[in-house]
C-alpha cells in the first residue's frame, strides 16, 4: 500500500507514540537524574552509543535540508544534546575517579587513539577541541549573530511586500497570513540560533575543564588514596580520561559542524548534496585546468607521482562528465527556444498581456515612509486604507478596487504619490516626526513650525514637532498624525475620482449583487431596455457629483420606468437624481433640517436655456467670457457660506441644473448644484443669497 507524504506524520507518530510531549519530558528529566545519581557501566556504555548516533542523524539531517526553517527546532535540540553530554561527562567522571572503570566504550576509544602512548592521546584530544572551539564553534557563532541581524533588518521590507502583494489582490488573506508567519519563524529561528551557539561553545570550555579534573585529581586518587605508582596511575587516569574526552568531543564536533551547515545553508530547492555537484561541476574547464596542473606536478622531479596522477585523473573525469551533461543541458535548451519560437502567435499575446496590467489604485512612498505601511514598526497605514474603502463602500455604494502600496526610491525621502492607472493625480510631502496642526479659526496665537497646506482641502496648516504637540493642543489647533494627513488625502481623492474607478466589471458585479435580492428590476432592465456600458455612465455620472448609488435598486428602477423613452445618460441621471432627493438632501442638511442654499436668479437661467437651444454642440452653451463671469459670480454669493463652515450649495430649476453645473465646475470643482425636483418636502429651504449678473 502506497503512502502519502501527508500520511508521514501519523505513522511517524504511531511508530514513536501517541504522547510525544510525555517522552520528551521524560528523556529531559532523565538527563537532569544523570547528574545527580550514580549510572552504572553498562547503562553509560549505551547511553555513549545513543549520543554518537545521535549527533550523526542530526549531522546527515542537516545535509538534506532545503531551507534552514524546516529544522526550526534545531536550537531546542542543540540545548538538549547539550545537556545530555555534560551529564554524560557527570557520570563518566564520577566512575574514573571512583572506580577507575567507566566501561568499554571510554576504554576503547582511551587505548585506539592512544595505541600505548598517551602523549599521542593528549594531542589528538588537543587538536580536536582547537578545532571545534576555534573553527566551528567561532566561524558558526559569527554566522549565526550576522543572519540573525540581516534578517531583522529584512523584516519590514518582507511584511511589506506581502501587505503590497495582498493588497494588490495577488495573494489571499491565508497566503498573506502564512507568509508572516513564515518570516515570523524565519526571524526567531536565526534568533535562537544566535544565542544557541553559545552553547557548543560553553560545551567545549566544559570538556576542557572536565579532563583536567580528572586527570589532575585521578592521579591524586591513585597515588595518595589508592596507593598506586605515579606511573600507573597516570597510565588508567590518562587514558580512560581521553576515552571520556573523545567520546564526548567527537559527538560535540559533529553537532557543532551541523549548527555551522543550518546556518550557512541558503534556500534552495534541493539538498545540499544535490547542489554541491551541480554547482561544483557547473565550470568543467575549471575542473580540466586543475587536472592538467596536478599532472605536471606529479611529473616534477622529487614529487609523489602516484597520488598526484590518481588525483588528476579524477577531476579529469569529472570535467569530462561535467561537460557532457552542459553540453546536454545547452541543447535541451536550444530544443525549448525553437519550439518556443515555433509557438502560435496567441501563447505569446497572453504572454505579453500579462504585462500590460495596471493597478486601478496605487501609493508610492518615499524611502522615509516606508515604515508607515509597516505594523511591526507601529505603522497604521494599511489599516487605515482598510477603514477606507469600507467607509467608501458604505458611503458611496461601490468597493474601491485594491490600493498597492510600494516604495520608490526615485522619490523624495517623506514624499509619496497617489497614481490612478499609472498616472499620477496628486503627490505631498510629510514630516514622520511631526504633526499637522490646522487652525480651526478660533485659535489667535501661532506655534513654532513649518507652515504648509494640507493636502486634501488646500487649508493653512502647521508642521509641529512632538516637543510642542501638548502646547499646540492647549491653544487649541486641530492635530493631525501624518499618516492620518495622508489617509485623508486619498479619500479625498477617491471621492474625487470615483466615477474613474467604477468600471463595467464592477457595475456587472454590483448587479449581480442585487439580482439575489430583487431579480425582478435586474431582468426587466438589462439587457432589455440599457446595456452595461449605459448604465455604467448614468452611475457615472452620479459619482462624479459625490451622489451614493448604494441604493441600486431604486436607480434601477427609475431607468426601467424612463429608459424606454431616451438613452440620453445625462438625462436619465437627473431622473435618478430626483427619485434620490430624500437621500441627496440628507447629505446636507443641518441638525434642524435646514438646507441653506444659494439660488439663481431667474433671468440667468432662462439665458442659459436660451443659449442651450441656440447651441448644436459644445459641452458649455454659453460663450467663455460669460461662463467666467457666471462663475465669478457664483463664487462671490457662496463667499459668505464658506466662510461660515458651510457647503457651497446652488439651488436652480431642473432643466438649468445640469447646464450651470457645466458652467462653474472648473472654476469651483466641489460646488453642490441642486434642482428644485430633488429638495425632500420635509426639509426646510433657507436662501443664504442668489447668483445675478
Amino acid at each position: 500500500m502506497a503512502v502519502s507524504a501527508q500520511d508521514l506524520p501519523q505513522r511517524g507518530r504511531f511508530l514513536i507514540g501517541g504522547n510525544q510531549d510525555i517522552t520528551l519530558a521524560v528523556c529531559v528529566i532523565g538527563i537532569l537524574v544523570m547528574l545527580l545519581l550514580p549510572v552504572p557501566t553498562w547503562l553509560l556504555d549505551i547511553m555513549l552509543t545513543i549520543n554518537i548516533s545521535l549527533s550523526v542523524v542530526v549531522l546527515l539531517g542537516t545535509i538534506y535540508l532545503q531551507q534552514p526553517i524546516e529544522f526550526a527546532v534545531f536550537p531546542s535540540l542543540l540545548l538538549i544534546l547539550t545537556l545530555f553530554r555534560l551529564s554524560l561527562n557527570v557520570a563518566s567522571t564520577r566512575l574514573i575517579l571512583a572506580q577507575a572503570n567507566a566501561g568499554q566504550v571510554i576504554a576503547a576509544f582511551g587505548s585506539f587513539v592512544t595505541s600505548g602512548n598517551l602523549f599521542v592521546g593528549i594531542v589528538i584530544f588537543i587538536i580536536l577541541v582547537v578545532i571545534q572551539f576555534v573553527v566551528i564553534t567561532r566561524g558558526a557563532g559569527r554566522i549565526s549573530e550576522v543572519a540573525a541581524r540581516f534578517t531583522l533588518d529584512a523584516m519590514p521590507g518582507k511584511q511589506m511586500g506581502v501587505d503590497a502583494d495582498l493588497n494588490a489582490g495577488l495573494i489571499t488573506e491565508d497566503q498573506a497570513r502564512e507568509r508572516r508567519r513564515r518570516i515570523e519563524r524565519e526571524a526567531d529561528f536565526y534568533g535562537a540560533m544566535d544565542g544557541a551557539t553559545k552553547f557548543v561553545r560553553g560545551d567545549a570550555i566544559a570538556g576542557i575543564i572536565i579532563t583536567l579534573v580528572n586527570i589532575i585529581f585521578g592521579l591524586i586518587i591513585g597515588v595518595a588514596m589508592l596507593g598506586l605508582p605515579f606511573s600507573e596511575a597516570a597510565r588508567v587516569y590518562t587514558t580512560l580520561t581521553i576515552g571520556d574526552g573523545l567520546v564526548s568531543q567527537i559527538p560535540a564536533l559533529i553537532i557543532s559542524t551541523s549548527a555551522g551547515l543550518v546556518v550557512t545553508r541558503t534556500v534552495s530547492e534541493d539538498n545540499l548534496g544535490v547542489d554541491f555537484s551541480r554547482q561544483f561541476t557547473r565550470y568543467p574547464r575549471a575542473l580540466g585546468v586543475a587536472a592538467v596542473m596536478l599532472a605536471l606536478f606529479g611529473v616534477v622531479p622529487g614529487m609523489p607521482t602516484v597520488p598526484f596522477v590518481l588525483v588528476s585523473g579524477v577531476l579529469a573525469f569529472l570535467a569530462f562528465g561535467a561537460y557532457q551533461t552542459r553540453q546536454e543541458l545547452e541543447h535541451r535548451q536550444r530544443i525549448e527556444e525553437e519550439a518556443a519560437k515555433a509557438a502560435p502567435p496567441e501563447q505569446a499575446r497572453e504572454r505579453t498581456e500579462d504585462l500590460l496590467s495596471i493597478d486601478p489604485l496605487k501609493i508610492e512612498l518615499g524611502y522615509g515612509l516606508v515604515s508607515m505601511a509597516d505594523p511591526r514598526h507601529g505603522g497604521d497605514l494599511l489599516t487605515r486604507i482598510q477603514i477606507i474603502r469600507q467607509q467608501i463602500a458604505t458611503k458611496m455604494g461601490f468597493v474601491v478596487p485594491v490600493i498597492r502600496i510600494i516604495d520608490n526610491m526615485r522619490l523624495r525621502a517623506h514624499e509619496y504619490q497617489v497614481k490612478l492607472r499609472e498616472s499620477v493625480i496628486a503627490s505631498y510631502e510629510l514630516m514622520p516626526d511631526h504633526f499637522l496642526a490646522m487652525n480651526p479659526g478660533l485659535v489667535e496665537e501661532e506655534i513654532e513650525g513649518y507652515p504648509t497646506k494640507e493636502p486634501a482641502f488646500g487649508l493653512e496648516a502647521i508642521w509641529v514637532t512632538k516637543e510642542n504637540r501638548d502646547r499646540a493642543e492647549r491653544l487649541g489647533y486641530t492635530l493631525i498624525e501624518p499618516s492620518a494627513v495622508l489617509a485623508t488625502h486619498l479619500t479625498e481623492l477617491i471621492y474625487a475620482h470615483a466615477d474613474e474607478l467604477l468600471t463595467r466589471e464592477d457595475v456587472q458585479t454590483l448587479v449581480k449583487h442585487l439580482k439575489e435580492a430583487s431579480p425582478t428590476v435586474v431582468d426587466e432592465l438589462l439587457p432589455a431596455i440599457l446595456t452595461y456600458g449605459e448604465l455604467q455612465k448614468v452611475l457615472h455620472l452620479l459619482l462624479r457629483e459625490r451622489v451614493s448609488i448604494r441604493n441600486l435598486e431604486s436607480i434601477l428602477e427609475v431607468l426601467c420606468d424612463f429608459g424606454p423613452r431616451t438613452k440620453d445618460p445625462e438625462i436619465l441621471a437627473e431622473y435618478c437624481r430626483q427619485a434620490l432627493g430624500r437621500q441627496i438632501c440628507g447629505a446636507y442638511v443641518d441638525e434642524d433640517n435646514v438646507l441653506r442654499v444659494v439660488t439663481v436668479d431667474p433671468k440667468l437661467e432662462k439665458e442659459i436655456l436660451d443659449a442651450v437651444s441656440r447651441a448644436e454642440t459644445g459641452y458649455i452653451p454659453v460663450p467663455p467670457d460669460r461662463a467666467d463671469l457666471v462663475a465669478e459670480k457664483t463664487a462671490e454669493a457662496l463667499r459668505p457660506m464658506v466662510v461660515s463652515g458651510q457647503d457651497p450649495i446652488v439651488l436652480t430649476s431642473a432643466p438649468v441644473r445640469r447646464y450651470f453645473r457645466r458652467i462653474i465646475e472648473r472654476r469651483i470643482p466641489k460646488i453642490v448644484v441642486l434642482s428644485y425636483n430633488e429638495i425632500d418636502p420635509a426639509v426646510q429651504l433657507q436662501s443664504e443669497g442668489q447668483v445675478s449678473l
